[in-house]
């Protein structure tokens, strides 16, 4: 339904969690090289536990060769340098989720060109970021609330369940 994007990601166990994100919710998981680590690496696999063949993801070899194969999608920029606030973006079904590498986030002069698709999630006090995959989930979770969820099971069972206090 969404697409997610991780620009040069570094830490597998990050992307692991995002791609579990991904196998939840139906999105597609694009990376940008290089990739901090090999996509075999067990960190990643462990990360991402029994999910991957639930995943369709992507490796690119650059931002520009994504958005050339998709010129007529939104893509919103998630900084903590942004002016507006992620629950303020009216989110379509197949917009793209971009996220930078963990150490360093996305490029200056890419969040400058993209200023007015740049979106951050509020945090209190000097608090730098929130952790990668926190933020992931965060953003495509409002983007589904948009949509009513829509495709997802939102009502679940309890069978037998005894309750010891």
């Amino acid at each position: 339904m969404f697409n997610i994007v991780l620009v040069e990601p570094e830490i597998p166990q990050n992307t692991g969690n995002i791609a579990r994100t991904c196998a939840a919710t139906g999105c597609t998981l694009h990376l940008i090289k290089p990739l901090g680590f090999e996509i075999s690496d067990k960190y990643l696999k462990r990360a991402g536990l029994d999910y991957w063949q639930f995943v369709e993801v992507k490796i690119w070899d650059s931002f520009d060769a994504l958005k050339e194969a998709y010129p007529d999608a939104t893509f919103y920029y998630f900084t903590t340098k942004a002016r507006r606030v992620y629950a303020q973006a009216s989110f379509k079904e197949g917009d793209f989720l971009v996220f930078g590498k963990e150490t360093k986030g996305l490029p200056e002069e890419l969040l400058k060109a993209n200023e007015e698709f740049c979106l951050r999630i509020p945090m209190i006090g000097e608090t730098r970021s929130l952790n990668l995959s926190n933020s992931a989930a965060i953003a495509v979770y409002e983007a589904l609330r948009q949509h009513s969820f829509e495709h997802m099971r939102t009502k679940g069972e309890l069978h037998n369940l005894k309750w010891d206090y």
